[in-house]
């Protein structure tokens, strides 16, 4: 891997301050969207804050994808109610939702040398 730079996200759309965010940044196609796979993914956990600004760090250069739960009752997981989720949830590149998450190349982006911001929009169903 090439040296990187540092990476950093910004969350919009969040429609209250209950609970918290929780991200995962992976490289990992196989892995996505929840990283539990990809042992080598980086995983935020932040009180939900209607300006949230997470940092990565420094990441080396590569393809990544970012998923997000807006976690509002705290337990640690996308509630669902027969496969449809009932919390905020939100991909980088803001890739769409059809039938079920995004595949990791609607939402993978490329990273080089320069801090990068990617923005993240959370949205509903309910």
């Amino acid at each position: 891997m090439t040296s990187g730079g540092d990476l950093s996200m910004t969350v919009s759309g969040l429609r209250n301050t209950k609970g918290q965010i929780l991200v995962c940044l992976t490289t990992a196609p196989k892995a996505f969207p929840d990283c539990s796979r990809d042992p080598s993914s980086r995983h935020l956990k932040v009180a939900a804050n209607a300006a949230a600004r997470l940092d990565f760090g420094p990441v080396p250069a590569g393809t990544y994808a970012i998923s997000l739960i807006h976690d509002e009752n705290g337990n640690g997981k996308l509630d669902t109610m027969m496969g449809i989720p009932r919390e905020g949830y939100g991909f980088s590149r803001d890739a769409p939702v059809r039938f079920g998450p995004p595949k990791f190349a609607a939402a993978a982006f490329a990273t080089g040398a320069g801090a990068e911001t990617q923005p993240v929009k959370v949205r509903y169903i309910f």
